[in-house]
């Protein structure tokens, strides 16, 4: 099986920072672009950013220039920085891959269970 695995949400104030962090593990031959998403209260679930395996990343435009999505494919994670953090930042973020398993070659997508930010005004 294969599960991603988040940490590094929580409660801050306008202006601060948190990084979070989504760990893949299982039976993983290759990870093709991770992301990361959120979903506030009564809004639909919004790609927030994604990066490639060779680095290439986008970024919606409500967090550019304050958040910075990175990998390390030694260790089958990805990050998110997030500063200047907003009380509209506030949301259920989740970690996604898509994932091609040992057993099979086509890629599957695979989410988080997802972390609590909370930004207080």
């Amino acid at each position: 099986q294969v599960q991603l695995v988040e940490s590094g949400g929580g409660l801050v104030q306008a202006g601060g920072s948190l990084r979070l962090s989504c760990a893949a593990s299982g039976s993983i031959f290759s990870i093709n672009t991770m992301g990361w998403y959120r979903q506030a209260p009564g809004k639909q679930r919004e790609l927030v950013a994604a990066i490639t395996p060779v680095g290439r990343s986008n970024y919606a435009d409500s967090v550019k220039g304050r958040f910075t999505i990175s990998r390390d494919n030694a260790k089958n994670t990805v990050y998110l920085q997030m500063n200047s953090l907003k009380p509209e930042d506030t949301a259920v973020y989740y970690c996604n891959a898509g994932i091609i398993k040992r057993t099979t070659i086509f890629p599957q997508d695979y989410w988080g269970q997802g972390t609590q930010v909370t930004v207080s005004s």
